[in-house]
């Protein structure tokens, strides 16, 4: 896939969103996933159910101030939001794979004066189902904080986990998928997590 084809089928909903994409500006040693985490790991966090009034407004007006309340955003109001690889959306993804995890990458975006992630964000299929049904993963740049949303049967939850490559849940799973042999591992996803796993600096340090 051509750079102007990702421009126009992946960057350009995320601006209509609120984000602006910061090319080629992921931190060198970012953690690939976070994944497996426990309750225990999570510092913060909100749920609503669908028939909740004005759904998407709260939502957002909560993710905001979560992002804030848990360091997500740098001076720039810049963060790390996962993207499935390609011009492949979320929720093909999702469908495509029946619950299993899709090849992805952080890209670095930026939060503009008008966004709305919970709703347009959601709708564009790249951070969510559609709109009101987010589904999303994000990190600051400094790796200190992962906010997720994900969809369930009667509502939306969203969570933050304080510094997740240090929760031993996670390692634990990015252990597993470093080294699990399943026709449905991805040999790709599996290198670059081995490779973040070996190469982190609490390993060399002993912590």
């Amino acid at each position: 896939m051509g750079i102007k084809e990702r421009e126009r089928k992946v960057h350009q909903p995320l601006r209509r969103a609120g984000l602006e994409v910061v090319p080629n500006a992921v931190p060198e040693g970012t953690m690939p996933f976070v994944l497996g985490w426990g309750a225990e790991d999570a510092i913060d966090g909100f749920s609503h159910r669908y028939d909740t009034p004005h759904l998407v407004e709260r939502l957002n007006a909560d993710w905001y101030g979560l992002a804030v309340s848990s360091g997500l955003f740098d001076d720039q109001r810049e963060f790390l939001v996962q993207l499935p690889l390609g011009t492949r959306s979320h929720r093909a993804a999702v469908q495509r794979l029946n619950g299993y995890h899709a090849p992805v990458l952080w890209t670095r975006v930026r939060l503009l004066e008008r966004w709305d992630i919970m709703g347009r964000g959601a709708a564009s299929a790249f951070l969510g189902m559609h709109s009101g049904h987010p589904g999303f993963g994000m990190m600051a740049l400094d790796g200190s904080v992962y906010v997720c949303a994900s969809t369930g049967e009667t509502g939306v939850d969203v969570h933050a986990v304080g510094r997740p490559n240090r929760s031993e849940n996670i390692l634990r799973h990015l252990e597993w998928m470093a080294h699990r042999d399943s026709r449905y591992a991805d040999r790709e996803v599996s290198h670059r997590i081995a490779t973040w796993l070996a190469g982190r600096p609490e390993r060399h340090s002993g912590r």
